[in-house]
């Protein structure tokens, strides 16, 4: 893929649409999409359970009313326990992508802990393996329906440090979806990550990272939801990472994966119109589309 054909996306986090209970005000799909599709969006991710429906051909409808295709969704999978089976849960998952046309499994280490603020368990090395297995069978069964799978480091989840990323790296062959906010969060640098290993990257969140609130969250400071309503994610080039080297890496490297704009926010009451996440998605898309035609200007 070349920047001048590089795939943009939305994600419904960056209008406050969260899995998390009482994480702020959920806005309808109806209003979500229509400001997308106002961005010149023409594609997004599903969202969490429940912000579209579950039933796949209705699924599909309400994208296409929207003129939206769908990219496919961040699943939090149950993957380190021996007494669990993550890959029914999968299946059923995955039934709603293929009406919907989505190819892209986006995988987190649940913890089973509702929320990300929790102390989680530290996994031995058997839980380990369990867990590497499972993203190999979740990696292969989704393949056969034509499904790529991607595993999301996640603060919050049993795959959130930098140890955490190098021991999935070299123990299971899962491709990753590269975080901005999440991997800088949980001590691992995006922008070497994807200099270093874009081999390995096959999508993409991008948000951007006001640090000091940032290294409060790392320290226990103030809770990660406590963040995000202070500001830790901030507009593409309005924060602290270099987004710009990081997708110059991935698309020099030659990257063919989505680049996802997801600024995890909160929404406290319903924006009137043309207000709320709104202004913060454009800036982002903006910036994006911007570095993209640099690239291409470059021969890139």
């Amino acid at each position: 893929m070349t920047a001048a054909n590089a795939k943009i996306a939305a994600a419904p986090i960056s209008w406050g649409v969260c899995e998390v209970p009482g994480w702020g005000h959920q806005m309808s799909p109806s209003r979500v999409l229509e400001e997308m599709s106002e961005l010149g969006f023409s594609a997004t991710e599903f969202g969490p359970e429940g912000f579209l429906p579950m039933e796949p051909a209705l699924k599909a409808s309400i994208l296409k009313e929207h003129n939206m295709t769908a990219v496919g969704g961040f699943v939090p999978v149950i993957l380190h326990r021996a007494d669990h089976d993550p890959l029914p849960g999968v299946e059923t998952e995955l039934a709603g992508y293929k009406a919907a046309g989505a190819k892209v499994l986006v995988l987190a280490a649940n913890s089973g802990i509702d929320g990300y603020d929790a102390k989680l368990p530290v996994l031995n090395d058997a839980e380990w393996e369990i867990l590497f297995n499972n993203l190999n069978r979740i990696k292969a069964f989704a393949a056969s329906m034509g499904v790529q799978s991607v595993l999301h480091p996640h603060v919050g989840t049993m795959v959130e440090t930098q140890d955490h990323i190098m021991r999935v790296l070299h123990g299971s062959t899962i491709p990753f979806c590269l975080d901005t906010g999440h991997m800088l969060i949980g001590g691992t640098d995006p922008v070497a990550f994807a200099e270093k290993h874009a081999d390995r990257v096959a999508h993409s969140h991008l948000k951007d990272v006001d640090l000091t609130w940032a290294k409060k969250v790392q320290a226990g400071e103030i809770s990660y939801y406590d963040g995000v309503t202070k500001g830790l994610y901030r507009p593409l080039g309005q924060g602290d990472v270099d987004i710009r080297a990081i997708v110059r890496s991935l698309i020099i490297a030659g990257y063919a994966g989505w680049f996802v704009l997801e600024q995890d926010n909160v929404v406290t009451s319903e924006p009137t119109k043309g207000a709320g996440p709104l202004a913060d998605a454009l800036a982002s898309v903006t910036f994006l589309r911007g570095v993209l035609s640099e690239l291409a200007a470059e021969g890139h």
